[in-house]
């Protein structure tokens, strides 16, 4: 299982890339780095790239919205060539909040979208002279819609690789689908290895029936908060208000992807009281409101031989990477809590 670290991207970005030798050297396999609407995620997983030297890069992730398909292969290419092989693009739709109200394109087709996207950066990195006749998206410009000088090109460089992993982040039943026939890789929010299979096991059955087998097995990327002793059962309510943004304020009511989720999960009068409360403006009481029960099997709080079983349940439901928080008081603190979680996971 390989173990990874999502940066913040809020602020003290390159304080916590002067700290990401320490845990490579730790064990760390992979680097997420997410573009919300903060600064974008490319220059900061390029300034990685030049800074480490094992690590491997994902963009956790890139909306398929905010650029065109043909940009995103030749920004994966870039990111490919300058960490010499190390990069994962991670693709998702993310929500009509920010895709409409930040970058102002309409949050339309976004299964349709992505699977277009897929298709046109496969064909850059092969370096195929790029021509696409899609619902969404037409490479060149028909003559009709443009000047009519536009050509079939295809990406001057040679890519490091002709097929750059590609992650899709996905929750919804018809994404999930997608990811399994399309992507190498899924990453999920809020997962729960005891309900996944119930919530995402059909749609992962649907999608790898489709699956080409050159893509090999599915990395399902799954999140955690991490702290590991006797005394941090604690640490479990720091999980609350980033739960409760997400389950009450990430969209609006009969349109938030993480409300469903949640609902999916079996905590339909929590979900909802926590959206009412939440769009109401009473976040703390919202936060309140998410059940504990939640909270802990979501995460790797608690002693060690708490999160060994929470990790082998994540195991068999088939997580091979995981993607943690690690809580400590110092960076000395985090890093050996990387060491662990990396011999735990094995």
């Amino acid at each position: 299982m390989r173990i990874g670290m999502a940066l913040k991207y809020s602020g003290g970005f390159k304080e916590s890339v002067s700290e990401l030798s320490d845990y490579e050297k730790a064990g760390l396999d992979i680097v997420f780095v997410a573009e919300a609407y903060s600064f974008d995620a490319v220059s900061q997983m390029g300034y990685i790239a030049a800074k480490t030297e094992r690590l491997e890069i994902a963009s956790g992730i890139l909306p398929v919205y905010s650029r065109t398909p043909t940009l995103l292969a030749m920004t994966a290419a870039g990111m490919d060539y300058v960490s010499d092989g190390r990069f994962t693009l991670g693709l998702g739709a993310s929500g009509p909040q920010v895709i409409e109200g930040f970058h102002g394109v309409p949050y339309t087709a976004p299964l349709g979208r992505t699977r277009e996207v897929i298709e046109i950066c496969r064909k850059v990195w092969r370096r195929e002279r790029l021509q696409h006749e899609g619902k969404h998206y037409t490479v060149p410009l028909p003559p009709d819609q443009g000047t009519g000088l536009g050509k079939a090109l295809k990406i001057i460089n040679h890519p490091v690789r002709p097929r750059i992993p590609i992650v899709i982040a996905a929750i919804g039943p018809k994404n999930v689908e997608l990811a399994a026939e399309l992507a190498e890789g899924w990453q999920p929010i809020f997962y729960v290895p005891e309900k996944a299979g119930d919530v995402w096991g059909p749609s992962l059955a649907a999608g790898t029936a489709r699956r080409d087998p050159e893509l090999g097995g599915l990395d399902v990327i799954a999140q955690a908060s991490l702290a590991i002793g006797d005394d941090v059962a604690g640490l479990l309510e720091f999980g609350r208000p980033t739960a409760a943004l997400y389950i009450g304020g990430m969209g609006a009511k009969g349109k938030n992807f993480y409300n469903d989720l949640a609902r999916r999960y079996g905590y339909e009068k929590e979900a909802e009281l926590i959206q009412d409360l939440y769009l109401q403006g009473k976040k703390e009481e919202a936060a309140a409101q998410v059940p504990a029960e939640l909270l802990e099997k979501m995460s790797l709080i608690g002693s060690e031989g708490f999160v060994r079983d929470r990790v082998q349940a994540l195991k068999e439901s088939g997580v091979t990477t995981l993607n943690v928080t690690p809580f400590g008081r110092t960076h000395e603190d985090r890093v050996r809590l990387i060491e662990k979680i990396k011999e735990i996971a094995g």
